[in-house]
């Protein structure tokens, strides 16, 4: 051992006697029967699942066992250590981990979040299994099974189906499975006492706040609100806009409220043409949109009654995924995607490093690119 290496190791007087017994009997639970999940390590030893993993670590790092895909197995004397089962001293334990990652999209708002994933993990050394599902998916657990069980990753990022019919099976599992779990965009608690699980979103309410004051800023005292009736950012969109257009002042039920369905709706022109219908009715002279797609849509329909955007009616866009590439380029809430990847694996680490350390819950801020949609009101 030098000064600038030292070995930390665990001895048996510095554990307590619960851990030591547990221990021993983890031992001949895997002299029995070779290998075994760690699902079923808790329940036999009657620990939690976070205590068979630091066990588990410990004797890993004392060259006793080695980790399997969603377990562990014993090492006997004729077994030859591989790099992996048998890390070098001082050796980042994050190296080498896999991360599964399941996301409603891959062509929207998602791709971003993916990258930011990506990128986190490659500086740890951590390498990502990304796969799609549907915001229509009626149940995401085979596919998220498949990540544990087949793939083997180590740890979850995944943004899971809250509105399909299985999603409380879904979130149950999700409680139970050997990995740590960290939601992306979504939260959700478990048990009688509602504990809650770990998760990175988005204060999709501050930036639909962000936008009504930016508007009210310019002027505006009727400000109106279209969502996407597919998306589940919508319900912290309108909270948002409800609470500014109270901070503000102004009175949310004389101005514009609508949901726009989906493009393979027949009725998406219809809704959008009595938007603006009802903009004239109300004298509302700005929206705040969500999402990118509903908000250029409006603006072709502008275009077709000759109403001017911004002079007739300025409008916000919510995503910022396409917005600043429109003519006129549009004023967008942008959600930190990147960020909210980042900030995910970071997580994963500090739970893989530390697994009985407190739930962490992540909040992070919008930004507001104001461009040339919004503008003061028409005199």
């Amino acid at each position: 051992m030098t000064k600038d290496n030292p070995v930390v190791t665990t001895t048996e007087s510095s554990r307590g006697p619960l851990q030591v017994v547990r221990r021993q009997q983890l031992l001949a639970a895997l002299q029995r029967d070779g290998s075994m999940r760690i699902s079923d390590l808790s329940h036999v030893l009657g620990a939690a699942p976070v205590t068979i993993r630091r066990d588990i670590a410990e004797l890993a790092a004392e060259g006793l066992v080695r980790r399997v895909h969603g377990g562990v197995a014993l090492i006997l004397p004729d077994d030859a250590p591989t790099a992996d089962e048998s890390p070098a001293a001082g050796q980042d334990p994050l190296v080498g981990r896999t991360l599964g990652m399941l996301v409603p999209s891959l062509d929207y708002y998602w791709p971003d979040v993916a990258r930011g994933v990506e990128g986190a993990a490659r500086e740890l050394d951590m390498r990502v299994v990304l796969r799609g599902s549907s915001y229509d998916s009626e149940d995401d657990q085979p596919q998220l099974a498949r990540l544990v069980g087949r793939m083997g990753v180590d740890a979850l990022i995944i943004a899971p189906s809250m509105d399909a019919p299985s999603a409380e099976r879904t979130i149950e599992w999700l409680d139970q499975v050997d990995v740590p779990v960290v939601l992306l965009e979504r939260t959700a608690t478990v048990g009688s006492h509602h504990a809650v699980m770990e998760s990175v979103v988005t204060d999709h309410a501050l930036g639909a706040a962000m936008a009504v004051r930016h508007l009210t800023s310019l002027g505006h005292r009727k400000v109106g609100l279209v969502l996407d009736a597919n998306s589940p950012t919508s319900q912290h969109v309108r909270r948002g806009w409800l609470d500014a257009t109270s901070e503000c002042g102004l009175d949310s039920d004389a101005t514009v409220v609508a949901v726009v369905p989906d493009t393979r709706s027949p009725e998406r022109d219809t809704v959008l043409d009595g938007v603006l219908d009802r903009c004239r009715a109300t004298g509302t002279t700005a929206l705040l949109v969500h999402a990118d797609a509903e908000a250029i849509a409006l603006v072709q329909h502008c275009e077709k009654r000759h109403l001017s955007v911004p002079g007739d009616l300025s409008i916000v866009a919510y995503d910022d995924e396409v917005a600043g590439l429109f003519s006129p380029p549009l004023t967008a809430v942008r959600p930190p995607r990147r960020s909210i990847g980042r900030a995910a694996v970071r997580l994963v680490a500090d739970r893989l490093a530390d697994p009985d350390r407190p739930t962490h819950r992540v909040v992070i801020s919008p930004a507001l690119r104001i461009r040339g949609s919004s503008a003061p009101p028409p005199a």
